[in-house]
């Protein structure tokens, strides 16, 4: 199902028939790296189920992102909710293989699901909680309007990992970016 397009991407929603595509992404380890490890099958699996999941509890997930051009899975980006400070906060994540890094595609999608978040479904503001070595991802949301509010650490494959808390309310991201 479509959810949005940007003037080159399309976003909808994740299926099964992704599987390969994702392994293509998650099994990356470059890509994986503020996750310490690669996926293996099981992870990306696991990973498509938490996301259909989403789509029947919350009615959103991390969406498939879909070069227009290509017509190629080159990414996800979407709206999770996520844990900070004792209740959960809609955030805009984002993921993309490596090979179409540095396009813009990433800022792209992100907007476009920041926008959807307040335009579609009302939320007063949206977070992005990003590692403090992904410097990339940090850039994303700047670009995305989001200044920091505070950080998070969160224990992941057996490692602390310290967290920056990014977000931006409705109505303000044109004045932040």
């Amino acid at each position: 199902m479509n959810i949005l397009e940007t003037e080159r991407l399309r976003l909808r929603t994740l299926e099964q028939t992704d599987y390969d595509g994702l392994c293509g992404i998650l099994q990356d380890a470059d890509v994986m790296y503020a996750y310490e490890h690669a996926f293996d099958d099981r992870e990306v699996q696991d990973w498509l189920d938490r996301q259909l999941a989403r789509y029947r509890q919350d009615g959103f997930g991390l969406w498939a992102v879909i070069l227009k051009e290509t017509r190629e899975l080159i990414g996800q980006c979407g709206i999770t909710m996520q844990e900070w400070q004792g209740r959960r906060v809609p955030e805009v994540g984002y993921l993309f293989a490596k090979r179409y890094w540095h396009r813009g595609y990433a800022t792209e999608a992100a907007v476009a699901c920041r926008e959807y978040a307040f335009r579609e479904l009302g939320l007063p503001e949206v977070y992005s909680i990003i590692r403090e070595n992904n410097l990339p991802s940090q850039k994303v949301a700047r670009r995305n309007g989001m200044a920091v509010v505070g950080r998070q650490l969160k224990h992941y494959y057996g490692m602390e990992m310290p967290h920056l808390v990014f977000a931006v309310r409705a109505g303000t991201a044109g004045r932040q970016a």
